[in-house]
């Protein structure tokens, strides 16, 4: 039987999403590469500023620009910054079969939420209502089909695969969650910045976005619509020294119903919930970063603490995967109706 081949787009393929896609798609067994734009390295070598695609991609260059050389395509992968792609996307999105964003500028369904978090106005607010939120173990169907896809953001997946199997099953209160995360550098970006230099980075940590970071109304958004309640959530991530890898703690305290509960009970609720899953992994065991480093992997466990009563979920994954390129494939492939785990892999890289 002949597979059938999809061809692919990625514009802003030069920075960290942008060559983790490239990675991802030179080992997908349906997508051929076609355009790889990087407006900033337009002309210049893939494997000039990513040697480690040198196999793949031989002289092939970055790509400028150009809505029109996007006519047709199956997909297109947009790696663009936050608030850039809303002034892009329109151009090419009537064009394409699919459109995967990995930016913020589509995952919240309230225009007016974006001026309070995002510092400024949506410029195409009317596509809200046709984008469709991009995690696939709470929105598989709705993603399956669908034309525009906000793949969801690295540190707001961490939290919401934490909390939505407690809150679904009634354990835990909505009100006053709390999420604390630590994240590797690489969630920043590639441009250098002040705070991301290794100088700065090395032998520190710093709690970064209080009370106000941006990912905080995606996470109770996609809360309310997979589990029906109405959270609000206490979200702090810290940076760390470490490229890439995301570890988010979370916690909740017990409803009236779930007196009694024990971990036991509570790992239980999470394997349940997750058994189907290809990429969950669900354990009494305390997850880490490096377990799923390169992979799409997600590492859960989750405790009750009798003393405090406080319930706690924990949970690990690659930003730049799972947290990013890796969750635009999955979303690419249930979109396009293709084995959901195609060109992706549960194997973390140790050590």
């Amino acid at each position: 039987m002949v597979q059938t081949t999809y061809r692919v787009g990625i514009v802003g393929a030069s920075g960290y999403t942008g060559v983790e896609l490239l990675r991802l798609i030179a080992g997908h067994p349906q997508f051929e590469l076609v355009v790889a734009t990087g407006d900033s390295q337009a002309g210049r070598p893939i494997t000039h500023l990513y040697p480690s695609l040198a196999l793949a991609y031989g002289d092939r260059t970055f790509d400028a620009y150009d809505p029109a050389a996007l006519d047709g395509l199956d997909v297109v992968f947009s790696g663009l910054p936050h608030g850039v792609s809303m002034g892009v996307v329109p151009d090419f999105e009537a064009t394409v079969g699919h459109v995967i964003d990995l930016g913020s500028d589509f995952r919240l369904h309230d225009a007016a939420l974006y001026p309070q978090w995002y510092g400024a106005e949506h410029t195409c607010p009317q596509m809200l209502d046709e984008a469709v939120y991009g995690l696939p173990e709470l929105f598989r169907s709705k993603i399956a089909g669908a034309h525009l896809i906000a793949a969801t953001g690295c540190n707001a997946a961490t939290a919401i695969l934490s909390l939505a199997p407690l809150l679904a099953a009634g354990l835990i209160e909505p009100q006053g969650l709390v999420v604390d995360l630590i994240t590797g550098v690489s969630g920043a970006g590639r441009p250098p910045k002040e705070n991301t230099t290794f100088s700065t980075v090395h032998s520190d940590a710093t709690a970064y976005g209080l009370l106000t970071h941006r990912h905080t109304p995606e996470i109770e958004q996609a809360l309310a619509e997979a589990t029906g309640q109405d959270p609000t959530v206490l979200f702090t991530p810290h940076l760390v020294p470490m490229s890439r890898g995301i570890l988010g703690t979370c916690y909740g305290r017990p409803t009236a119903a779930a007196s009694g509960l024990t971990s036991d009970d509570v790992i239980k609720v999470m394997s349940d919930y997750y058994h189907d899953e290809p990429f969950m992994f669900v354990s009494d065991r305390s997850p880490s970063t490096k377990a799923t480093l390169g992979s799409n992997a997600v590492h859960l466990t989750a405790r009750v603490d009798p003393r405090t009563g406080m319930v706690m979920a924990i949970a690990a994954l690659d930003n730049l995967m799972k947290g990013a390129s890796g969750m635009g494939v999955q979303c690419a492939n249930i979109a396009l109706g293709l084995a959901e785990d195609a060109g992706l892999t549960t194997i973390g890289v140790y050590p």
